[in-house]
C-alpha cells in the first residue's frame, strides 16, 4: 500500500523551556520503521517572523532522511506577517496556516487577528488550521487548579476541560464559514470538539477534522498515577480525554466525521517533562506516535473491523495528500507517482517498548501495546530502508516536498461568495429627498 503521510508533528521544536528530544533525523528514522514515508512538520515563527522561522527549519531539516512538507504557524498578526505569507505560498511551497487559540501569552492570537488570518489564506487558497481550546478560560482553569493545590499532572487535563475543546472548536468553524473559507481542525480530542466539526460538515461546511492516535487509543486515567514520571509522560494538548471519548472518535473516523489520523508526535524525555514537578504548567506538552501510528490505527481500526483496509489507506496516506494538494504524487501506487511503499502483514505481530523503538526519547506512551498488523517492509523513493526489523537510512537523503495552493476544497468557493452577495438584497437604493409634508 502507499506509504503513511503524517500531517501533524514537531521535530527539533523549541517548547515550554525545552527542544523536541527527536530531530528530523531521529524522528524521520522511527516513521519509516513504522510505515510512514512523509511527514508535515510546523514551522515556528521566531519572534513572530515566518521567513526567520522558515529559515530556521531549513537548516534542522537538512539530516532529514525522508521526504517532508511544512505547515507555517502564525503567532501575531500585522501587516508584515501577512506579506509574508504571500511568500511562503508563492516561493517556499507552503500552503497551510496554523492558528492557536490556546497558550496565552505566547501563540496564542484573538478572535480579530483570527478572522485576518482566515481571509488572508483564503485569498491565498491556503488551507487555515486550528488548535481549538479557548486559551483564556485554560488560563482561568490552570489558576484554579493551583488554588486547589493541585499541581500534578492531574491537574492539566482539569484546566482544560472538553467544554473548552469544543468552544474553541465550534467558534473557529462559525468563523470559518463567516469568512467563507476550508478550516482543519488540529488533534480532535474529545467528542465535545467532533460533534461540532460533524454539524458543520453535516451543514455542507468544508471542514476536516484529524482525531491523533494517543486521542483514538488512550483515556487520561494514566494521568492519575502516583508516579510523576509515569503520570508527566501523557502530558499534552489538548489533554488525552476519560473513557469513553476514545471509542466515540474511533466511530466517528469510521463514518468519515474525521478524516486523517495524525500523531502530533513531540517528544520529551523523562528529565524534559520534570521541568514541571510541581506545577503541571511547566511540563513540556507532547507525546511520541511517529512510529506507532501505522500499527496502532491498523490494530485499533481495521483487526476490529471499524473501517476496511481501504480507508486504512485513506486515512494515513490518501486523504492527507488530497488535503495538501500532493496528490497523486504521494498517497498513491500509480505511474508517476513517488515510488513510497509499504508492505504491511496482517497476520504478523508487533509489541511496543521504548527499549526497541527508533525515538530517542526514553519512554512510550503505548509502552507494552501488542497487536496484529506489522509493517514489514518500508520503500521510500524507490529505495528498501526498513526490512528484517533494520532501517538503511542516509542523513541527508529526505527531500522538501513543495506543496502549491487552491487544493480542492476550494473549489466552489467563488460561486458561494457570488450567491452570498446575490443573496444580501443590498444596498437599498433609497431618494435623499425629504417630504416637506
Amino acid at each position: 500500500m502507499p506509504g503513511g503521510i503524517d500531517p501533524h508533528t514537531h521535530l527539533a521544536m523549541e517548547f515550554m523551556g525545552a527542544e523536541t528530544i527527536d530531530d528530523f533525523f531521529s524522528g524521520q528514522a522511527a516513521a519509516l520503521a513504522g510505515g510512514t514515508t512523509m511527514h508535515i512538520d510546523f514551522v515556528i515563527p521566531v519572534n513572530g517572523s515566518l521567513s526567520a522561522g522558515y529559515k530556521a527549519y531549513v537548516v534542522k531539516a537538512k539530516r532529514s532522511v525522508m521526504d517532508y512538507g511544512f505547515h507555517m504557524a502564525i503567532t501575531k498578526w500585522d501587516e508584515t506577517v501577512s506579506r509574508e505569507m504571500e511568500v511562503m505560498v508563492k516561493d517556499k511551497g507552503i500552503n497551510s496556516f496554523k492558528f492557536f487559540l490556546a497558550y496565552k501569552g505566547s501563540f496564542m492570537i484573538n478572535d480579530e487577528f483570527l478572522l485576518e488570518g482566515f481571509k488572508k489564506c483564503k485569498s491565498l487558497g491556503a488551507l487555515p488550521m486550528v488548535h481549538a481550546e479557548n486559551g483564556d478560560a485554560v488560563y482561568e482553569g490552570q489558576k484554579r487548579m493551583i488554588e486547589l493545590g493541585i499541581t500534578g499532572p492531574e491537574g492539566h487535563a482539569l484546566s482544560r476541560p472538553p467544554v473548552l475543546e469544543g468552544e474553541a472548536t465550534g467558534r473557529a468553524i462559525r468563523l470559518a464559514g463567516f469568512v467563507n473559507t476550508p478550516l482543519y481542525v488540529v488533534h480532535v480530542m474529545s467528542i465535545d470538539a467532533m460533534e461540532e466539526v460533524a454539524k458543520a460538515r453535516k451543514a455542507g461546511q468544508k471542514v476536516i477534522g484529524e482525531p491523533v492516535v494517543s486521542g483514538l487509543v488512550l483515556n487520561d486515567t494514566v494521568l492519575w498515577d502516583p508516579d510523576f514520571q509515569t503520570a508527566a509522560k501523557f502530558v499534552m494538548s489538548p489533554p488525552i480525554r476519560a473513557p469513553g471519548h476514545g471509542k466515540a472518535l474511533q466511530a466517528a473516523l469510521s463514518a468519515g466525521v474525521l478524516q486523517v489520523v495524525g500523531t502530533d508526535h513531540c517528544t520529551f524525555n523523562t528529565t524534559q517533562k520534570a521541568l514541571g514537578i510541581g506545577d503541571f504548567r511547566k511540563i513540556p506538552n507532547g507525546v511520541n506516535g511517529l512510529e506507532e501510528r501505522m500499527h496502532l490505527i491498523w490494530d485499533t481500526m481495521v483487526a476490529s473491523g471499524q473501517i476496511s483496509v481501504m480507508d486504512f489507506v485513506r486515512v494515513t496516506s490518501t486523504e492527507c495528500a488530497r488535503f495538501f494538494n500532493i496528490y497523486p504524487r504521494k498517497g498513491a501506487i500509480l505511474v508517476g507517482s513517488d515510488a513510497d511503499i509499504i508492505i504491511l502483514n496482517p497476520n504478523s505481530s508487533f509489541e511496543i517498548s521504548s527499549k526497541t523503538h527508533h525515538s530517542r526519547t526514553d519512554t512510550n506512551v503505548y509502552e507494552g501495546r501488542r497487536g496484529k498488523g506489522k509493517v514489514e517492509v518500508t520503500i521510500a523513493g524507490g529505495k528498501i530502508v526498513w526490512e528484517n526489523d533494520k532501517l538503511k537510512v542516509i542523513p541527508g537523503s529526505g527531500k522538501y516536498i513543495e506543496m502549491p495552493p487552491f487544493n480542492y476544497l476550494f473549489d466552489g468557493i467563488e460561486k458561494a461568495d457570488t450567491n452570498y452577495l446575490s443573496s444580501l438584497r443590498a444596498p437599498v437604493i433609497r431618494s435623499t429627498r425629504i417630504d416637506a409634508n
